[in-house]
């Protein structure tokens, strides 16, 4: 077998990796050829083309099986022209570790999966920790640290997959015992062609099911819901009147109650619905029991940077939700809070920002930072202290000044970072220093 693997990165040079480990003749191809990336060719004894015209690619994909595109190639990429005029199959590494690991000697082990705009990493952990609690050895993967061709390779009983649109969208095989669907907005409309593409991508997470398999949905996403009904698979639903709820303070499922919300370490809404779905998967597919499950929300503090309690000062408590990169991620955050001193702003998606400005009497005041921050301003219009600032540490000062005993200082901008920082996790980071500043602790 030959492929072509399009992004040289952590999850392209993986799979080069891992293609190699089974014996494919692999070529790389990147738009980007760093030092690092150059380095990794060379180690792995690959020819790395240095981004190749469409006339370059067809030929290439001519002499290939398949084409492997990185999950940061967009839809319209010419590579992915390429591949299709050329008729060369597409695949992510999910795909490709799906299908090697139905080979697996002594049969494939069960999988987990997660997918939608936002909630997928939190609820990935989750049901990990879940498993973990039940004594399996399990990892979260796909869009992780961790890319799935790596982890089949590695001794675990189950695999819990965060699956990107980007992942998804080149898969026809890649199926799940329990898949969870958490909700949809506009996001990644630089990838994807159109909503429409991005919501097909998302429906492939239920579309190869089998009929044992259970396809689980938000009863809170109305777009997610119409797509449930096209699921092949057993039908499952969590969310306000679903089969997985929220019952006063007990969060309950068809066989009774799971936990309560006093036994839970964190249980602001999102956690609670995110509690839910990670409970639905891992109940739905026979891998835990309730007794694990509350052992692991009674000691789950989630991942940092989605609403990540920093800590208190002055009666204040600030809270780092740099993760929140799309206006229904903020608009989730605005939800937990009663009185919040909120910043918000970054870099432009190309998306409605109205979205975000949700229940406006929890806010206090907003400020309004980087390249959308005019926008920003915008939308939270009847608020009735709204001010702009260009750079996250002179918003931190502001809001430490504006802020009294009882309110909620949150950083959760309902943009991209790419404006001022290299990823959301530096502006998270960034903001926990300038917290720490102010007395945070």
């Amino acid at each position: 077998m030959r492929a072509l693997v399009y992004g040289l990165g952590v999850a392209g040079g993986s799979t080069a990796r891992a293609m190699q480990r089974r014996g494919w003749d692999v070529i790389a191809g990147d738009d980007f050829v760093t030092e690092g990336r150059s380095s990794l060719a060379t180690e792995l004894g690959i020819e790395l083309l240095d981004a190749p015209d469409l006339k370059t690619l067809r030929l290439v994909l001519e002499g290939c099986d398949v084409l492997c595109p990185a999950p940061g190639i967009p839809e319209h990429h010419r590579v992915i022209d390429a591949a299709q005029a050329t008729r060369t199959e597409i695949v992510s590494e999910i795909e490709l570790a799906y299908r090697w690991e139905q080979e697996r000697p002594g049969g494939p082990r069960p999988m987990l999966a997660v997918t939608g705009t936002d909630g997928k990493t939190t609820t990935t952990l989750m049901a990990v920790a879940m498993l973990r609690a039940a004594g399996l050895s399990t990892v979260d993967a796909g869009n992780t640290e961790t890319p799935l061709v790596d982890a089949i390779d590695e001794p675990h009983d189950a695999f819990v997959v965060e699956c990107t649109s980007f992942r998804l969208a080149w898969t026809r095989d890649f199926r799940a015992e329990a898949a969870v669907w958490l909700n949809l907005a506009p996001d990644h409309l630089n990838w994807h062609a159109s909503m429409d593409t991005y919501e097909i991508a998302k429906a492939r997470i239920w579309a190869a099911q089998h009929d044992d398999d259970t396809a689980i949905a938000f009863t809170g996403a109305p777009n997610v819901m119409r797509r449930l009904q096209e699921a092949p698979g057993r039908r499952v639903t969590f969310g306000r009147g679903g089969d997985y709820c929220l019952d006063e303070t007990r969060l309950v499922g068809p066989c009774g109650t799971i936990t309560t919300t006093d036994a839970m370490r964190r249980s602001l809404p999102h956690d609670i619905t995110n509690a839910l779905a990670a409970s639905a998967m891992v109940l739905e597919a026979g891998l835990a029991d309730t007794c694990a499950i509350e052992q692991a929300l009674a000691n789950f503090s989630g991942p940092a940077h989605r609403l990540e309690h920093l800590g208190t000062h002055a009666g204040v408590d600030w809270y780092n939700d740099s993760k929140a990169t799309t206006p229904h991620a903020a608009a989730v955050a605005v939800r937990a809070f009663d009185e919040i001193v909120l910043i918000a702003g970054g870099k432009d998606k190309h998306v409605d920002l109205a979205e975000m400005a949700v229940e406006l009497e929890r806010l206090r005041a907003v400020i309004a930072i980087g390249e959308t921050r005019a926008d920003v301003a915008g939308v939270f219009a009847g608020v009735d202290v709204v001010e702009t600032t260009e750079f996250l540490p002179a918003a931190v000062a502001r809001a430490a000044e504006i802020a009294v005993p009882g309110t909620t200082v949150l950083l959760s901008p309902g943009c991209a970072s790419l404006d001022q920082y290299h990823s959301f996790e530096d502006r998270g980071d960034h903001f926990r220093e300038l917290a720490h500043q102010q007395g945070v602790r």
